[in-house]
């Protein structure tokens, strides 16, 4: 069988893409390798500035999610792609796995981004309990409390930012001398005096029980150690496109995104690019289901042209 579009991820952005393609009467297959649908989302313990939905915890957001677009009629398959190519001079594009070949006149790449980790102690084991990848999905959580955000780049001055209106104390954690934040970033950090900078320092161990309590720390130059006592940890240290399955395809660019705009075109006609892995300014659940709807019209735009 050939389909209109195959959707290649079940995060907020395909599922969002499957719901337009059913609406738009679209025959639509999406390939999910992973068991539960709404990708990173379902790791969240609460989703706090979804539109309508204040307080839903992230496996109940995704569910919602797969839910509306099986209502609707998408067809699902639970299946690991290995690489995309094209048939028939390009009209046709392919998803191949392992033992299936699936076949579409149109693809759209939703396979989203992962979170750069520290993989330290205590990292995982305390994710959604304290340790955060997005200071402006969890950052409400923490007024007037006291956190540590990790990292040097624009993402990590924006986060400290970002909670040192709300938080008690931040502290702001790297491995460096130096930020490599924008400098019109670096001096409005500069100016909150609840922002204390950490420099030279890599953190070696997240600790707490049931939730995050402390970080242990260790200087670079002299290898001291010592801890500091945190109510939770946002780390910034960049996200990472899941992207492998399409870098011989597709230009990517020097981040190993997709480099597409809003309308999720890519170079390759019929093929599109939605959600966290395309180039883009924000990447959160409200934008990733924005993508998905408009890569449906630019679907259907191809798909009537032909």
């Amino acid at each position: 069988m050939v389909y209109d579009v195959i959707v290649i991820g079940s995060g907020p952005a395909g599922l969002a893409a499957a719901i337009y393609a059913q609406r738009a009467r679209l025959s639509c297959m999406v390939l999910e390798k992973e068991y539960i649908s709404g990708g990173q989302v379902v790791n969240t313990y609460e989703v706090d500035n979804y539109p309508g939905l204040p307080g839903i915890g992230g496996f109940e957001l995704g569910m919602k999610f797969r839910e509306h677009a099986e209502k609707l009629g998408a067809k699902f398959t639970n299946i690991e792609v290995r690489h995309v190519g094209l048939e028939d001079e390009g009209r046709i594009k392919v998803a191949y796995t392992d033992g299936e070949e699936f076949r579409a006149r149109a693809l759209v790449l939703a396979m989203g981004a992962k979170y750069r980790h520290l993989e330290v102690p205590g990292e995982k084991q305390l994710t959604g309990m304290g340790v955060s990848y997005c200071a402006t999905c969890d950052g409400a959580f923490f007024k007037g409390r006291t956190v540590a955000v990790v990292g040097g780049g624009d993402v990590a001055v924006e986060d400290a930012l970002f909670l040192a209106r709300g938080c008690a104390k931040v502290y702001l954690i790297h491995r460096r001398d130096e930020l490599r934040a924008a400098a019109s970033l670096q001096e409005q950090l500069r100016k909150c005096e609840n922002v204390e900078f950490i420099w030279n320092t890599e953190v070696k161990e997240i600790a707490g029980d049931d939730h995050v309590e402390c970080l242990r720390l260790r200087e670079k130059t002299g290898g001291t150690e010592r801890v500091l006592d945190v109510d939770g940890v946002f780390i910034a240290v960049g996200t990472i496109p899941n992207t492998e399955i399409i870098t011989k395809l597709l230009h990517l660019d020097p981040y190993g995104y997709v480099a597409a705009g809003e309308d999720g075109i890519t170079e390759i006609p019929g093929i599109f690019a939605a959600g966290d892995l395309r180039t883009k300014q924000l990447r959160q659940i409200v934008t990733a289901a924005s993508d998905g709807a408009n890569v449906i019209t630019s679907v259907q735009n191809y798909l009537n042209a032909l």
